[in-house]
């Protein structure tokens, strides 16, 4: 499995250590995603981010759509299906979708791909519906698990 991870919060009075912690996953700015594999290491710094990120797990269906519609090469070029052919053992983009789901890939495979999905604010009346708040108490915040998917695609 791999996780989707969300940027809510900005920078603005936050401790040093989580704001370090932000910056090694990538996320320098709010409405920032990355795709990260599940694993302890990462699983910890989430933990101690939690209060500025939202993250949860991601479907092959998810990464396919992040790929193909907001993945981003060296000079601001989209992402293709013969870029992933030419620059890795994946036929397409779908294929290269899985092998991330599944922890087999990672986004760096790609050489010149960008780590970091630019997304829109959620669109709909909702929003972020309280960037101060759990996301278990109504809010933003925290573990989504498997309803990431439906705030991603707000987002795209």
């Amino acid at each position: 499995m791999s996780w989707v991870v969300v940027r809510v919060r900005s920078n603005v009075n936050v401790e040093r250590s989580i704001r370090e912690t932000m910056d090694y996953l990538n996320l320098t700015k709010v409405n920032h995603a990355v795709i990260i594999p599940e694993n302890d290491q990462y699983r910890g710094m989430l933990q101690k981010a939690k209060d500025y990120i939202t993250w949860g797990d991601a479907t092959e269906e998810l990464i396919e759509k992040m790929l193909s519609e907001r993945g981003r090469m060296s000079g601001d070029h989209p992402l293709t299906d013969s870029m992933v052919k030419d620059n890795t053992d994946y036929k397409n983009i779908g294929d290269f979708a899985k092998a991330i789901a599944s922890n087999d890939a990672t986004v760096k495979q790609v050489p010149g791909l960008k780590r970091v999905f630019r997304l829109h604010p959620p669109r709909g009346t909702k929003g972020w519906s309280g960037i101060k708040r759990p996301f278990v108490l109504g809010g933003a915040l925290g573990s989504r698990g498997d309803k990431i998917d439906v705030l991603v695609e707000r987002m795209i």
